[in-house]
């Protein structure tokens, strides 16, 4: 198909272009992608979220400046680029970081301020739901957040009408459809993957224990209707198309797929939805996720259990702490260069400092280091200190030194995936890599493919991120043949060629890292004195 700047031109024009917008933690972005499926534009804006009263939030006025700001300076740039101007789009996704809490009366009105995933304010609902549903639910979760406002006699609760995340929000308002992608809706409430929708039983304990609070509503009531990635999910309503574009220029009418989570759409972006493939997501935090071929064989509080865009029952690892730490002494490493006069570029001196890791000892020389900046709940610590330990015999040097840390990176994820790994037995053939820890080649991809001894890749595309994974999704619903799934399109549509470089797990490596993580273990005492001793 013709590229050119004209024939993107006349694309514009015509309608036949895909929107993806995602809300991340730190920044709104918008790709607009064209039938190749390919990035033409793209917009963003950073935000940032508000502590107030006790709760991490967003306002809804941070919600629409946002937002409408990030479609603006898409809107510039399709101007400046192909000069003209961005009026007909054939389909839109929404997303958003999952979880959370928005609660709404019948009005529309929001009742509470937006509780956000990273509220750690619901433990006694979190456990109390976990052992009633004999199924983990994480303090993050939408259903926990509602049951600890429950338990709390949160005045709201009664006024209730519609409950629903970040992303499902912003779609509602946009086509006025009250609905989920199933991967957005499995982090509100556990999910049926063969009936792709709630799970019925749960919702019945659920609506047992609430039974006698009379509260005027069942849950089912409240929560919004579950969809499956390909499905139509709405039309851009007018008033719509005036929240998203202030100048009025963009027309109603555009198709709307399912809105999804931030991990969905990771998914996606890194061909991630087919069974026995996984993905990992390493900068500040880190995440993992494999699709699973059956459910596990017990209750893991290390492990949540969400689903594709397309329903298939998901593993995910959640980390609090990757790289924080590791960037810190790279830091270090800079101010050191800065005071012999040294003008080291950021790319370069990460690039050095990692590569030199790859000279260590294949065990870090028997180096210890915990990169908390903040808790980890895998390892049962509320708070985090970061930490470097070593005994007088440990081989100090700074090939080691960087190779530890690189390591501890992991040190957590690793802790949980050895749960599914091992202790399941839950098979994955292939891994995705994609976030900062892998940007230099080579490096933390072969990390990671030594703590979970198996083969990763790394695709330059994943570097689009969840804006370009919702857009895909979208572009799924609006061009995808009858019988074709979202594994295949992906496959066939999307990633054909463009599959990146795979390494398989060097067994040294593989060997040196067990022998890290039983240090690693054994050492936690000293972390958690660390957190006693030294009070923040």
């Amino acid at each position: 198909m013709d590229n050119t700047t004209d024939s993107v031109k006349e694309r514009i024009n015509q309608g036949r272009t895909v929107l993806g917008i995602e809300f991340g933690s730190t920044r709104i972005k918008a790709v607009l992608i064209g039938e190749q499926n390919n990035p033409i534009a793209q917009g963003s804006y950073d935000w940032e979220n508000r502590y107030e009263d006790g709760i991490w939030t967003y306002h809804l006025e941070d919600i629409w400046t946002g937002l409408q700001s990030c479609y603006q300076q898409l809107e510039k740039e399709v101007e400046a680029r192909y000069g003209t101007e961005l009026r007909r789009i054939g389909a839109i996704g929404f997303s958003a970081m999952m979880h959370g809490y928005m609660a709404f009366d019948r009005n529309g009105e929001l009742l509470v301020p937006f509780r956000t995933w990273r509220n750690t304010i619901t433990a006694q609902a979190a456990e109390e739901l976990t052992e009633l549903f004999q199924y983990h639910i994480p303090q993050r979760w939408s259903i926990a957040h509602l049951y600890q406002a429950i338990l709390n006699q949160e005045e709201h609760v009664r006024k209730i009408s519609y409950l629903s995340t970040l992303a499902g929000y912003v779609h509602w308002k946009l086509t006025g459809e009250k609905v989920l992608g199933i991967g957005e809706a499995s982090g509100m409430f556990p999910i049926d993957s063969q009936t792709k929708n709630y799970k019925k039983e749960m919702i019945e304990k659920f609506d047992g224990i609430i039974e006698t609070k009379n509260l005027g509503w069942k849950l089912e009531e409240i929560l919004p209707k579950v969809l499956v990635a390909g499905e139509r999910a709405g039309t851009l309503t007018e008033e719509g198309a005036r929240l998203l574009d202030k100048s009025g220029k963009l027309q109603a009418g555009s198709l709307l797929c399912p809105p999804e989570g931030d991990a969905g759409t990771g998914m996606a972006a890194t061909n991630s939805v087919a069974k026995r493939t996984g993905n990992v997501s390493a900068g500040t935090s880190v995440f993992a996720m494999i699709v699973l071929e059956r459910e596990l064989k017990r209750v893991h509080k290390e492990i949540d259990l969400v689903t594709t865009p397309a329903g298939d029952p998901v593993a995910m690892v959640h980390c609090n702490n990757c790289t924080s730490d590791l960037n810190s002494w790279v830091g270090i490493f800079r101010e050191f260069a800065d005071c012999f006069g040294i003008k080291a570029e950021p790319d370069q001196l990460y690039t050095v400092l990692y590569q030199k890791a790859l000279e260590g000892d294949a065990d870090c020389g028997g180096l210890l280091a915990y990169n908390y900046f903040s808790g980890e709940h895998i390892t049962e610590l509320e708070e985090g200190r970061p930490l470097f330990v070593r005994e007088a015999k440990s081989r100090f040097c700074l090939a080691n030194f960087m190779r530890v840390h690189l390591f501890t990176a992991l040190g957590a994820l690793k802790t949980g995936l050895d749960i599914l790994l091992k202790e399941e037995g839950v098979q994955a053939d292939q891994i995705f890599g994609h976030g900062g820890f892998f940007k230099t080649k080579g490096v933390g991809q072969r990390i990671l493919a030594a703590a979970i001894n198996t083969p990763v890749s790394v695709l330059e595309t994943a570097g689009e991120g969840g804006a370009w994974g919702i857009a895909l999704l979208a572009s799924f619903m609006l061009y995808k043949t009858e019988g074709e799934g979202l594994d295949r399109f992906l496959e066939e549509r999307v990633f054909s060629g463009k599959m990146g470089n795979q390494m398989q797990p060097d067994a040294a490596d593989a060997a040196g890292f067990e022998q890290f993580m039983e240090r690693y273990q054994a050492g936690l005492p000293v972390e958690r004195m660390a957190v006693d001793c030294l009070k923040a």
